[in-house]
């Protein structure tokens, strides 16, 4: 193992998730606080109220996030829960502003992302304290037993999810694990791990970015031939068509490549809400 220890190690897979790891320097913070600062600049507002698109694969169009998920801390602690060869699917801002109302309803992240099998991991870098109080995410146990639960996109006012997914069915809510974040430090989470997160009551914007990884084996269980980067080892499978990292802070080409991986994400999402929706009304 290159991060994680043995007992680490069996908390994530027994629990789904894992938290505090140390990651980014308060320099490197401030690279990746510079880099939003700069982004929001060019779209005139917070991401959150700019065009969905902008929300997530920000390693396409940022060399800054293009370093992020390849960082050496992130990507070795990656590595000891899903192995060597790794995949970027997406990497998402989560950002609640001072005294926000936004929060997110209980969910799990693989609800809709069609993968199989389900084996993608969420490394949740703060990059400002996700405290208590800001609004962080609490996870539940799935206990060695992860499984899949019933979502439906409920357009919920306020969701940090655009969509509003919430699972829909009965399951044991109980005791929930707050995980407070220190800035610079990041969580795992397994995407079949239930969480939520409540409004930001502090006084301090609370920032994090989402980065998915997954092991090459995995594919998309769907029509829509998706794109991800290749970030350690290699490719044997070509399940995704890779992606190359920016050349440039949203020059053309990097524009052009984001709205592409963008599209197709989107529309594999789309058609996956279906697919759920479908799977569980045969089921009952």
């Amino acid at each position: 193992m290159k991060a994680l220890t043995q007992e680490q190690l069996e908390s994530f897979r027994y629990n789904g998730f894992l938290f505090p790891l140390p990651a980014l320097s308060p320099a490197e913070i401030e690279t990746c606080m510079t880099g939003l600062r700069r982004l929001e600049t060019e779209l005139g507002g917070p991401v959150a109220e700019a065009e969905a698109k902008w929300r997530s694969h920000g390693h396409m169009h940022a060399p800054w996030i293009n370093d992020l998920i390849r960082h050496p801390r992130i990507l070795d602690a990656i590595e000891d829960v899903i192995g060597p060869n790794i995949l970027v699917w997406t990497s998402t801002f989560f950002i609640k502003e001072p005294h926000s109302p936004t929060y997110a309803a209980w969910h799990q992240d693989g609800g809709y992302f069609g993968l199989e099998p389900q084996a993608s991991v969420c490394a949740w870098v703060a990059l400002t304290d996700a405290s208590k109080e800001a609004g962080c995410m609490e996870q539940l146990s799935f206990h060695g037993e992860p499984k899949l639960y019933q979502h439906s996109p409920m357009g919920l006012p306020n969701s940090i999810n655009r969509a509003g997914q919430t699972i829909v069915e009965a399951f044991d809510e109980t005791s929930p694990t707050a995980m407070a974040l220190p800035a610079g430090s990041f969580s795992l989470h397994h995407e079949l791990a239930i969480h939520r997160s409540a409004p930001n009551h502090a006084s301090h914007r609370r920032v994090g970015i989402g980065l998915n990884y997954m092991p090459t084996h995995v594919r998309v269980d769907g029509p829509v031939r998706c794109r991800a980067m290749l970030v350690r080892g290699e490719d044997r499978y070509g399940h995704f068509d890779l992606v190359d990292p920016p050349g440039g802070e949203r020059d053309a080409a990097a524009l052009a490549a984001h709205q592409d991986v963008s599209d197709q994400y989107r529309e594999n999402y789309r058609l996956q809400v279906g697919r759920h929706e479908r799977r569980f009304a045969g089921a009952g």
